[in-house]
C-alpha cells in the first residue's frame, strides 16, 4: 500500500546531480515517487539560483542517474511549452522553441509540426519522459496574467488550439513523451495567476472552454490531464483540483476520461493560501486526483504583500510526509484502499507506455 502510495507523488528536488547522499535519492529508492518536474531555478531561494538544469550534457547524465535508482520507470516531467515558459533556455545551450501564441497566429500545419517535432527530439535527447503541455486554454482574455500575457495560449478559437494540440501531442509520442495538456476546466478567461493567489472565473469562464478536453477525450489523444486550481462558484464551491464535482463528476463521468489526473502544483497558493498541506491532500484524492504534483519551488511572497500569503519553504522530506498522511488517512478510513488500487492501476498503465 505504501508504494502504491508513493507512485501517487511527484515532487521538485534540489540538485544538478544525483547520488545515494542526496534527498531525492530516498525519494525514489526508499518511497517509490511516481516522478520528478525539474526545474531550472530553484525559487524559494531568493536569489533564484540555478537548480536543476545546467547544461544539455549535465542534465541528460541527471535523467540517467534518476532513471537507474528504481527498477520502476520514473516519470520525469517538465515544462517545456516554448516562449516565456521554458527550463530550457538558449543561454543554457538548449534549443529556442516559440510559444503556442505565436504558432497559433501562423496557423500552419508544418510549422505546427516541426516546431513540435523539434521539442519533443530534444526532450527525447535528454532523457525527459513527460511534458507538462500543450495548453489547450482558449485566450478568451488576453490579458490574463499567467495565461494571455505570458503567450501561453494557441488561439481563442478551439479549432485551433484543437487542431494545434493534437499535433503537438501527436509529435511528443512518436518520441515517447508523454503529454499533460491543461489546465482543466480551463484557466484562459481569469484574471488572476492561481500561483499567487484565488483565480475567480465565476463570471467569466464559459462552457466552450472545455470543448478542447472534450474534443481530445473523444478521439482518444489523451493520456493525462492536468487540473488548474481555478475557483469557479458555478460549477462547485471548491477550486477545481478539490472538486469532485469538476473531476470525478464531469471529467471521469460525463466526459469518459479514463486516464491520469494530475493535479498542478499543490503548492500554488490558490490551494495553499486556503487549505493546510494535509487538507489539500485528502480533498484532492477524494476528488479524484491520481497524481499529486508538489513543486517544491514556490517563490517567496512579496515584500509587503497585504494578501494572505503563506510561506511555502523547500522541504527535502515533503515525499515522505505526504505518502504518510495518506496512509494515514487510508488506516482510519476516511480514504478506501479501492480508492488507492484506482489511482495505482491508472499510473501503471500509463508508464508501460514509455
Amino acid at each position: 500500500m505504501k508504494e502504491k502510495i508513493g507512485q501517487m507523488i511527484m515532487v521538485g528536488f534540489r540538485g544538478i546531480s544525483v547520488t545515494e547522499k542526496d534527498a531525492i535519492f530516498k525519494m525514489v529508492n526508499d518511497y517509490h515517487i511516481s516522478g520528478v518536474v525539474l526545474y531550472s531555478r530553484d525559487l524559494p531561494s531568493k536569489e533564484h539560483v540555478k537548480r536543476n538544469v545546467l547544461s544539455p550534457t549535465q542534465l541528460k547524465k541527471l535523467n540517467q542517474n534518476l532513471q537507474a535508482i528504481d527498477s520502476t520507470e520514473l516519470l520525469i516531467s517538465i515544462d517545456e511549452e516554448g516562449g516565456f515558459v521554458t527550463r530550457l533556455t538558449l543561454a543554457d545551450g538548449f534549443e529556442n522553441h516559440a510559444s503556442h501564441q505565436a504558432i497559433g497566429d501562423l496557423d500552419n500545419i508544418d510549422s505546427t509540426r516541426i516546431w513540435a517535432q523539434n521539442m519533443a527530439h530534444e526532450l527525447s535527447e535528454l532523457g525527459i519522459n513527460m511534458n507538462y503541455a500543450p495548453v489547450i486554454d482558449l485566450n478568451i482574455n488576453p490579458e490574463n496574467p499567467i495565461i494571455g500575457k505570458r503567450e501561453r495560449s494557441f488561439s481563442d478559437d478551439e479549432e485551433s488550439v484543437l487542431s494545434n494540440s493534437r499535433i503537438f501531442i501527436q509529435e511528443h509520442q512518436n518520441q515517447g513523451i508523454i503529454c499533460v495538456p491543461k489546465h482543466f476546466p480551463g484557466h484562459g478567461s481569469s484574471d488572476k495567476d492561481s500561483h499567487k493567489g484565488l483565480a475567480d472565473v465565476t463570471h467569466t469562464w464559459s462552457k466552450k472552454e472545455l470543448i478542447p478536453f472534450q474534443e481530445l477525450i473523444k478521439d482518444g489523444s489523451l493520456d493525462v490531464i492536468m487540473t488548474s486550481h481555478v475557483y469557479n462558484e458555478n460549477l462547485d464551491t471548491l477550486p477545481s483540483t478539490l472538486s469532485p464535482k469538476i473531476i470525478n463528476n464531469m471529467l471521469r463521468n460525463d466526459f469518459g476520461f479514463e486516464g491520469v489526473i494530475i493535479s498542478d502544483d499543490m503548492q500554488m497558493r490558490a490551494i495553499s493560501n486556503f487549505y493546510d498541506f494535509e487538507t489539500s491532500i485528502e480533498k484532492a484524492i477524494i476528488a479524484g486526483v491520481d497524481i499529486l504534483l508538489f513543486s517544491n519551488n514556490a517563490a517567496p511572497c512579496p515584500e509587503g504583500s497585504n494578501e494572505n500569503c503563506v510561506e511555502i519553504p523547500f522541504d527535502s522530506e515533503i515525499a515522505k510526509k505526504a505518502i504518510d498522511h495518506i496512509l494515514s488517512l487510508v488506516n482510519k478510513g476516511h480514504i478506501s484502499k479501492e480508492r488507492i488500487e484506482q489511482s495505482y492501476q491508472r499510473i501503471k498503465k500509463l508508464k508501460k507506455q514509455l
